[in-house]
């Protein structure tokens, strides 16, 4: 089993914005410089310590997560992390221009010697609302925008591209992917849509803001569509994202979080419900096709964060077996982790200890 560090680049200054948009009242340049500085600085520590990943994302106009371009931050990450792998999980193809992704991805191929990875995500519903693109256009702009972009990366003539949402008269990237054919391609799965397009498409699967109970039985329809398109996923074909604080103790790795506070550790789920309330009120989405699904509502508790498969919380050997129990669920072989706790030797001693402790026992797995 890998693991993978997931640099949320959360602003570590005071705010007390709430929903979305968040006023920039509270801003600091100097507290925006230091989370950037923490993040590199942790993604750093876990190359060294023998993690596989590194992984960022995009996300607008929010303290939770202040990387509205999430190629600039890799490109900062591969000249810090020197043998782990990129992952951009990922920037929000439905909003951005399919080939400048697709070269933005070749030119971080060749910075990092091959080491990218290249998630393609459709995005939260409140991205779409940044750069005001229609949101019942997002799976249609998804779906055509991850075929161009593989297009560009493997024909090697210049081609043009008529489609419903993009049209380019002549394309020809440069520079060109290491990675050959291409980097491996991730996207989120937890529609039947999504994951019966991966399938056909022999693309990888990823779960966040969900549960292991959602998550697996999205995971094994993949898995019967990857089947019928003749081929069969590896336990690297599915990444499943979960926060994670890991102490001496249980009780000392759930005191953490209590001396950090309440907010510190809801994480992205809160952010989920914050946002869909705020986008409620503006009137922007009017199906319940946009509405956050039953699976991603916020689930405040820690037990049953911890039982839900949100959360890996504990000394070292009660997280193993937190870690066996999504590996037997899920069947994923790829753990995105974001840490609880953002910054201070807590952290730093969590990241230890998942490195130390609990890496060498799931490894194998």
């Amino acid at each position: 089993m890998k693991l993978s560090l997931f640099c949320s680049c959360r602003y570590l200054g005071p705010s007390e914005g709430k929903g979305w948009p968040v006023p920039a009242d509270d801003y600091s340049p100097e507290a925006a410089e230091y989370s950037y500085e923490t993040a590199l600085s942790q993604a750093e520590m876990v190359d060294q310590l023998g993690w596989d990943w590194v992984s960022v994302a995009e996300h607008h106009y929010a303290p939770f997560s202040i990387a509205p371009n999430p190629m600039v931050l890799a490109g900062a990450v591969t000249q810090r992390v020197k043998r782990a792998k990129v992952a951009l999980l990922g920037p929000d193809l439905p909003i951005l221009n399919p080939v400048r992704v697709a070269e933005e991805f070749a030119m971080l191929d060749t910075l990092s010697n091959g080491r990218v990875i290249a998630g393609l995500m459709r995005g939260t519903p409140n991205e779409y609302v940044t750069y005001n693109i229609n949101p019942d256009e997002s799976r249609g702009r998804f779906q055509e925008g991850l075929e161009l972009i593989k297009m560009a990366w493997t024909e090697k003539q210049p081609f043009g591209w008529q489609g419903r949402y993009f049209q380019y008269r002549t394309i020809s990237i440069w520079p060109r992917p290491v990675q050959d054919p291409h980097p491996p391609m991730y996207m989120s799965g937890s529609s039947p849509e999504s994951a019966a397009f991966a399938a056909r498409n022999r693309v990888s699967l990823g779960f966040a803001v969900t549960t292991v109970q959602a998550a697996s039985k999205s995971a094994a329809y993949y898995r019967e569509q990857c089947a019928e398109a003749g081929w069969e996923p590896t336990p690297d074909d599915v990444l499943y994202r979960m926060t994670f604080h890991v102490s001496d103790t249980d009780e000392q790795a759930e005191q953490d979080l209590r001396d950090a506070g309440a907010t510190r550790f809801r994480g992205i789920s809160v952010l989920n419900q914050d946002l869909m309330a705020s986008l409620r009120k503006t009137g922007y989405f009017s199906g319940p096709e946009h509405r956050p699904s039953e699976n991603k509502v916020a689930r405040t508790g820690l037990r049953e964060r911890i039982d839900s498969g949100q959360i890996l919380i504990g000394g070292p050997e009660t997280v193993i077996e937190q870690v066996r129990r999504v590996k037997e669920d899920l069947g994923a072989g790829i753990l995105d982790l974001t840490a609880a706790i953002q910054i201070g030797g807590k952290t730093t001693k969590s990241i230890e200890l998942m490195s130390e402790k609990v890496l060498p026992e799931i490894r194998g797995w």
